[in-house]
């Protein structure tokens, strides 16, 4: 058997577990089919989530690369950082409002919520091991059997239950109640710049960030580059044309998850929205909404675009960043 502390101690979750389906968003994609969402099965998906000794060198969890305060992104980490400090090619993404997707991460790489941690667990420069050697240790490691056990009726581990209590407790992270939110719900009122702001980011950026969830879920080249070293949702495809494309990011929690851009190259807002503003690129594959009127990218003044920030904060759901059941402690 590992080791295990003898001090160590589980707490239950006492707070009953669910997930509801906001107001205004659309259905959710994840229907929990197969995997009912469950006190015990999300307690042990945040344990699992939390665990650095499921990684090769025992120094990185999920949590690792997704930090709560940060909308679980990685904070001032241009690209994730894994095991033997080995640096991968992409900025790690934020991880609420998962159960709204169809496809995971900057490429699309994965179809299913509920495969999404193979790529980190596998990954070589993020946690380096692999599903078999992570059930044996689990299998042998208390109080991992009695967990599984509360939560699958099983206290022999598998694959499959593991990557099932991963994804309630992922899937349970829902970030619906910011102020913007609020105002959708009529509770409160944009000021008069988050107003302003809230009219400039629907005739000049909700075409891509589309609300509620403010992104359309599709891939697109912004121009960052006139030839592109990642070629991002190609690497899928094997399509010419999507070259250099990838997901639109979700702008919920905006205003904590810097840096910004598939390789974190941007670690303002300010740096982002001029991006905007002169810097984008005449790719190949470049979005046709950045080029119109044989103009590049989308002209803002500095008044505009402190504006448009000011909206973008409105979507800071502190209820959600501060809730102590996605915690670690």
């Amino acid at each position: 058997m590992y080791a295990c502390s003898k001090t160590e101690i589980v707490k239950p979750q006492t707070e009953e577990i669910r997930f509801v389906v906001p107001s205004n968003f659309p259905d959710a994609v994840y229907k929990f089919d197969g995997n009912i969402l469950t006190n015990n099965g999300f307690a042990l998906g945040k344990k699992l989530f939390y665990d650095a000794r499921l990684s090769a060198d025992k120094s990185i969890s999920c949590g690792s690369c997704h930090q709560q305060f940060a909308g679980f992104a990685n904070l001032d980490h241009k690209v994730s950082h894994g095991v033997n400090n080995c640096l991968g090619k992409r900025n790690a993404p934020v991880l609420f409002n998962l159960a709204w997707q169809r496809e995971f991460f900057w490429d699309g790489g994965a179809k299913n919520l509920e495969i999404v941690p193979i790529n980190a667990i596998t990954d070589i420069c993020e946690m380096g091991s692999d599903l078999n050697t992570i059930v044996t240790f689990l299998n042998n490691t208390a109080p991992y059997p009695s967990l599984f056990k509360d939560a699958f009726g099983s206290a022999t581990i598998n694959s499959q239950n593991l990557l099932k209590a991963l994804t309630q407790f992922t899937a349970a992270m829902v970030s619906a109640n910011s102020k913007y939110d609020k105002v959708m719900r009529k509770e409160t009122v944009f000021n008069p710049e988050e107003q302003q702001g809230y009219q400039l980011f629907k005739d000049k950026c909700a075409n891509c960030h589309t609300e509620p969830l403010f992104t359309n879920l599709n891939y697109i080249n912004n121009g960052l580059d006139l030839n592109s070293v990642d070629e991002g949702r190609k690497t899928i495809t094997g399509l010419v044309s999507d070259k250099a494309k990838f997901r639109v990011p979700t702008l919920r929690n905006i205003e904590l998850s810097s840096p910004y851009m598939h390789d974190g190259r941007f670690n303002t807002l300010e740096k982002v929205l001029e991006h905007y503003n002169v810097g984008v690129q005449a790719n190949e594959n470049l979005d046709v909404s950045l080029s119109k009127d044989s103009q590049l990218g989308i002209p803002l003044s500095n008044i505009q675009k402190q504006q448009i920030i000011s909206f973008l904060k409105t979507l800071t759901d502190d209820e959600f960043i501060k809730n102590k059941i996605f915690s670690e402690n």
